[in-house]
């Protein structure tokens, strides 16, 4: 991904943003909007283990997104409990930008399967200023 895809993205998703995120069960499409944070190549959203989106994401990792003239697709992962050891550093990037509802009543951190869906993006066409960028993402997500 060139500095210049990696700008727009960053300056485009790297906050609090609503995603569409396509699930699929026995070859019937789902979508629904999450609150997401992006970051090197992967967004990231606060939500439950139990929900629908996860039990399809379990079955099928293969996700598509699409939010503010971005298209693609991904792997979606459940990383665990919100309040794993190996979340703290993800965790306080989410809490800052999803900060403004957070702590309205809808997440309970203290219900263990209060989780992270991460979707590691592979491809996808993002539109700015009139170009179109096709986008493979890298296998490896690592700060550039």
């Amino acid at each position: 991904m060139t500095k210049d895809i990696k700008k727009i993205m960053d300056e485009r998703f790297g906050h609090d943003t609503l995603l569409s995120v396509a699930t699929t069960a026995d070859n019937i499409p789902y979508v629904r909007i999450v609150d997401a944070y992006y970051e090197n190549g992967a967004f990231y959203a606060v939500t439950y283990a139990l929900s629908n989106k996860m039990k399809q994401i379990e079955k099928n990792p293969i996700v598509a997104v699409c939010g503010e003239w971005l298209t693609a697709r991904g792997i979606g992962e459940n990383l665990g409990w919100v309040r794993d050891e190996k979340n703290v550093e993800i965790m306080s990037k989410l809490r800052a930008a999803f900060a403004e509802w957070y702590d309205n009543g809808h997440t309970n951190e203290e219900d263990n399967n209060t989780c992270i869906l991460c979707i590691k993006l592979t491809e996808g066409v993002l539109f700015h200023n009139g170009t179109r960028y096709d986008i493979k993402f890298k296998d490896e997500y690592v700060n550039e």
